[in-house]
């Protein structure tokens, strides 16, 4: 089975960027529908970005479209997220996970924080 990190996480003003990293190990991810979750204090882990085993297909939250980009370089085992004009109220812990069926995340990594000051 896949085993996921995530790195990339940090502190940024509002409107910087950042890129989220996750590598995994384990197994190919190519056999993976991949995603971005994302879980603010005294809140519900919320879905962010989601892409198709091949990279051809993402869904987005509303909330991140048009300033987020996920995407994966599978020969390399790895998955992305562009963060841009970021957002106070984008500061929450950042999850990968997997999924052999879609909508079934089964696999996480441990979280990277980010946080995003005014």
């Amino acid at each position: 089975q896949v085993q996921l990190v995530e790195s990339g996480g940090g502190s940024v003003q509002a409107g910087g960027s950042l890129r989220l990293s996750c590598a995994a190990s384990g197994y190919p991810i190519s056999a993976y529908y991949m995603a971005w979750f994302r879980q603010a204090p005294g809140k519900e882990r919320e879905h962010v970005a989601r892409i198709s085993t091949g990279g051809a297909v993402t869904v987005y939250a509303d909330s991140v479209k048009g300033r987020f980009t996920i995407s994966r370089d599978n020969a390399k085992n790895t998955m992305y997220l562009q963060m841009n004009s970021l957002k106070p109220e984008d500061t929450a812990i950042y999850y990968c996970a997997a999924a052999r069926v879609l909508g079934v995340w089964n696999y996480w990594g441990q979280g990277t924080q980010v946080t995003v000051s005014s």
